[in-house]
């Protein structure tokens, strides 16, 4: 099923949530691109809101206010009209956010490999928990803890040395089919009752 296809028959965001380096955001621009929809970064969102940077926030505030404000800023994304959500690596690790994210959207877990998140990390210098410590340390112990939460995404894909165009096809594809089994399940649970 072709972008354009998949996305007539969306009527929810596609969220896309995963570990720092995952490839929301270069992955989640192609995405949205082929289906036609709008791409929104949370993060981007965040700091708009808030007038200052996730770094601002989590110094001056800390993570607590900051999780409180990114629920909010999510749940307010999905309100909107179909679009692709990019979110931050912590978002989904929150209860009420994966909620809302089950209840007004499609999750997609982006996974990917220890190798390649540090690679992708050291690149840039931006994100507060890596700030901390030596970076594939702090990487290893967060997969450990939010890797079994993300697995509850309704549609894993995994993301790795491929460009972001293939795994944003290969996106596509996983939703389409996820659809296509969603809609068949419930033509089965609302089908005629035998007497």
């Amino acid at each position: 099923m072709g972008g354009s296809r998949l996305s007539r028959r969306l009527d929810r965001s596609i969220v896309l949530v995963g570990l720092m380096g995952a490839g929301k955001t270069s992955v989640g621009r192609r995405l949205a691109a082929k289906l036609g929809l709008p791409f929104v970064d949370a993060d981007h969102e965040i700091e708009t809101a808030a007038g200052c940077s996730i770094q601002e926030i989590f110094d001056r505030f800390g993570e607590a206010a900051f999780r409180d404000g990114e629920r909010r800023v999510i749940a307010r994304l999905l309100d909107q009209p179909p679009h692709v959500l990019s979110t931050g690596g912590g978002a989904f690790m929150d209860l009420a956010t994966r909620a809302l994210i089950r209840e007004r959207g499609l999750s997609v877990w982006l996974r990917a490999d220890l190798d390649i998140l540090v690679a992708r990390t050291a690149k840039r210098d931006h994100r507060p928990l890596l700030k901390t410590g030596e970076p594939r340390e702090i990487l290893a112990r967060l997969m450990d803890a939010r890797y079994p939460v993300y697995a509850e995404a309704d549609v894993t894909v995994d993301s790795d040395n491929r460009p972001p165009d293939e795994t944003a096809e290969r996106v596509v594809r996983a939703v389409a089919a996820y659809l296509k089994d969603r809609s068949a399940d419930s033509a089965v649970q609302t089908g005629p009752v035998a007497d």
